[in-house]
């Protein structure tokens, strides 16, 4: 794209990456739309809703008590990070935007990226390119808010976590349109930087390469705990590079802005905490995680004084949300054999990495793989070490493909023997005592035990192979008086009992942090219908005068009733159960609907998932 440099009142020389024909906004000419507000979204990865308050989030806290609280707040399923930020960035469902889990399979062959092996992660640059490059330069095959948005003339950015900031604009990749700045900025396989935004870190003395995350990356292992410090270093510079280069340069050129900021805290640090190891409690309630929480808010606070500081405080909305709620990691069953086997890194009788794999192997018959096609030595305490497993004689075409998610697992069945296993396969699932909730695809046929997965979002228009079976894990409240705050989960992970996950359909992972405040938003305002991480390009959109050109239909809503002038929607709630299967377990699925939309609040059988209402 040609890029054209706009000149503001002060004279300064800008180069945005902005388009030739200035929109109409731009027109002094009688009678032209009133321009556009700024729009910040932050994106606080893995907060809880109900642990915001003046104590442990000040400035979290502060937005939602002076502005819009959405308190029947709803994370897409699974309850992941790259799932909802496609939905984040285009107020799609995730049956459109075919990011179905954080390890995707693509289909063969494997993703360059991915180094031979079929289940991809999708928190990466490269395999985002590789996506792109292999579904029509668009794996999400829908326009993102932020391109809308650059398209329209705005000045546009998306700065923090590997991944999911890259999705805010996913095909945005030449560091000449919107400027995306994340953990692998500045280094060989990150995505380029402009000269001119290269130069503007130089001269702010930041420097044109993200930092680590340094000791907050270190998980520890069976035997050695996590972390004990927030991701607080390579945040600041996050926080620094908006403040100190993007935000005066947003108001030296004269535009509407839109930037989100991917705080990649409190998730990274509830993951890799260190104050519980192998325990239950105090999980992701622990100093550590609470510092995660409180770093993430004063970030938000700087980026609040900032715009302040910058005059452009009045002219900007502001949404914060979370991905996802958060639970902490259990890694326990009765009835799991992989959890009766000896792992030379696993405490015995606990679930080792891979178990979904492991327990479907032996309960069909079938050999097991890496997603690389190597093999998994069990017999000598090895299990999977990768994101995902195959089942099959032919590792080059599996009949099974396992996505490892955490809270949740994606099952592919991309061969005809595989499609014709999937009632032995649910047959099985059922059959564990850590398994919550099961859904099948539509062409599967009705099978007992689970639901459709059209009916939870998961069947659009999709370019992606979409998941055969997902699978959610067991969740349930570890005793304490608010059970959302001390959820628990069995999880499919590398991390250890104790440490932080999520990716289940309980409520604790589903109901996650949700709140707004600016010049297009009421003021202290509590909103009682139901609303979802689908709603807010589509509320955004409006607000901005913004075109997203949909090719699919799962969409989300506009919250009108947040906007100045709106009014509420009435909702209503349902409850959906499958037909038994042959052991009584049966999936029950808790939603709402409000305004033409379903809003989903946990799903399971009864007594293995938190929050579900049988």
């Amino acid at each position: 794209m040609t890029r054209q440099y706009y000149r503001s009142v002060s004279g300064l020389a800008l180069a945005m990456g902005l388009l030739l024909s200035a929109p109409a906004w731009a027109a002094p000419a009688p009678g032209a739309p009133e321009r556009p507000h700024n729009l910040i979204i932050f994106v606080a990865d893995g907060l809880r809703s109900s642990i915001v308050s003046p104590d442990t989030a000040p400035a979290l806290a502060a937005i939602r008590r002076d502005g819009v609280d959405f308190h029947n707040s709803h994370s897409l399923y699974p309850t992941i990070t790259t799932p909802n930020a496609s939905a984040i960035a285009t107020g799609h469902r995730l049956g459109d935007t075919g990011d179905f889990a954080n390890t995707l399979f693509a289909d063969a062959p494997a993703l360059p990226a991915a180094y031979g092996a079929l289940v991809a992660p999708v928190e990466d640059d490269g395999v985002l390119g590789d996506l792109n490059a292999r579904f029509e330069g668009n794996y999400l095959n829908e326009t993102t808010l932020l391109a809308a948005a650059r398209a329209a003339g705005f000045s546009t950015a998306a700065v923090g976590k590997l991944g999911p900031t890259a999705i805010q604009d996913v095909t945005a990749r030449d560091g000449a349109t919107t400027v995306v700045i994340d953990d692998e900025t500045g280094q060989p396989d990150g995505l380029p930087l402009s000269t001119d935004i290269a130069q503007a870190l130089k001269a702010a003395k930041l420097g044109v390469i993200a930092p680590d995350r340094g000791l907050n990356a270190d998980p520890g292992d069976f035997i050695r705990s996590g972390v004990h410090v927030s991701n607080a270093e390579q945040q600041d510079w996050f926080v620094q590079v908006a403040t100190q280069v993007l935000l005066p340069r947003f108001k030296a050129a004269d535009r509407p802005f839109a930037l989100v900021f991917w705080s990649r805290d409190p998730d990274g640090t509830q993951h890799n905490t260190g104050d519980s190891l192998n325990s239950l409690t105090p999980g992701i309630n622990g100093p550590t995680s609470l510092a995660a929480i409180r770093n993430a808010s004063d970030d938000l606070q700087r980026l609040r004084d900032a715009l302040k500081a910058q005059g452009l405080d009045q002219d900007t909305d502001i949404v914060v949300t979370a991905d996802h709620g958060f639970s902490v990691t259990s890694k326990q069953s009765q009835t799991s054999a992989a959890a009766k086997m000896t792992f030379r890194d696993v405490p015995a009788g606990f679930l080792p990495p891979g178990f979904l794999g492991i327990d479907l192997s032996k309960a069909l018959g079938l050999p097991l793989f890496e997603s690389s096609g190597l093999d998994v030595e069990l017999s000598e305490g090895f299990h999977p070490r990768q994101g995902g497993v195959i089942l099959g004689a032919d590792p080059q075409h599996p009949d099974i493909v396992i996505g490892i998610n955490g809270g949740s697992d994606a099952i592919w069945l991309p061969t005809p023997a595989g499609r014709a296993l999937a009632p032995k396969i649910v047959e099985a699932l059922v059959s564990q005592d850590y398994t919550g909730a099961v859904f099948t695809t539509d062409d599967l046929g009705a099978i007992p035990g689970a639901l459709p997965t059209s009916l939870i979002g998961l069947k659009g228009s999709a370019l992606t192979p979409a998941p055969a079976i997902m699978v959610s894990f067991r969740s349930f409240s570890t005793g304490c008086d608010q059970p959302e705050i001390c959820g628990a989960e069995v999880a499919d992970t590398t991390l250890q009992q104790g440490q932080g996950i999520h990716g289940s359909f309980g409520r604790q992972d589903t109901h996650n942090f949700m709140a707004a405040i600016g010049p297009d938003f009421k003021a202290g305002f509590v909103d009682p219908a139901p609303v979802s991480n689908a709603d807010l390009a589509i509320t955004l959109a409006k607000v901005l005068g913004l075109d997203l050109k949909a090719k699919g239909h799962e969409t989300g809503r506009v919250l009108a009733e947040s906007l100045k002038g709106g009014e509420t929607p009435a909702s209503t709630s349902r409850t959906v159960r499958s037909a038994p299967a042959q052991n009584g377990f049966v999936t029950v699925l808790n939603l709402q609907e409000s305004a033409g939309q379903t809003y989903f609040d946990a799903a399971g059988a009864p007594d293995r998932t938190l929050g579900l209402k049988p």
